[in-house]
């Protein structure tokens, strides 16, 4: 029996381990786990839910303070939506760009 021709399988395999073994360590350093994203999900729903539930509070206020032909609460509503939303935004942008980072 003779041995095969080295053709460049074993150096792409060791090449190709290697890139796994990089890839698996830079996950377990950046704690990219499903427990994660789990979190996160919920640092992006409070940074949503907390500046509605402020406008809401606010818009309560205002009604009783300065009666209007529109209301208050569905006003300022809205507008701590948008605040959450942009809040939520810039927080997934930030975590994106740090999950992305070559820093090895």
């Amino acid at each position: 029996m003779e041995p095969a021709e080295n053709d460049g399988s074993n150096e792409s395999f060791s090449q190709q381990v290697t890139e796994k073994e990089k890839r698996k360590l830079k996950a377990l350093r950046n704690k990219s786990s499903a427990l994660y994203g789990m979190g996160m999900f919920g640092m992006v729903g409070w940074s949503v839910a907390v500046p509605c539930l402020l406008g809401a509070a606010l818009g309560k206020r205002l009604d009783k303070a300065y009666p209007q032909p529109f209301s208050w609460v569905l006003t300022c509503l809205v507008a701590g939506l948008f605040v959450g939303c942009a809040m939520g935004w810039y927080w997934v942008v930030k975590e994106n760009k740090e999950m992305h980072t070559d820093d090895e």
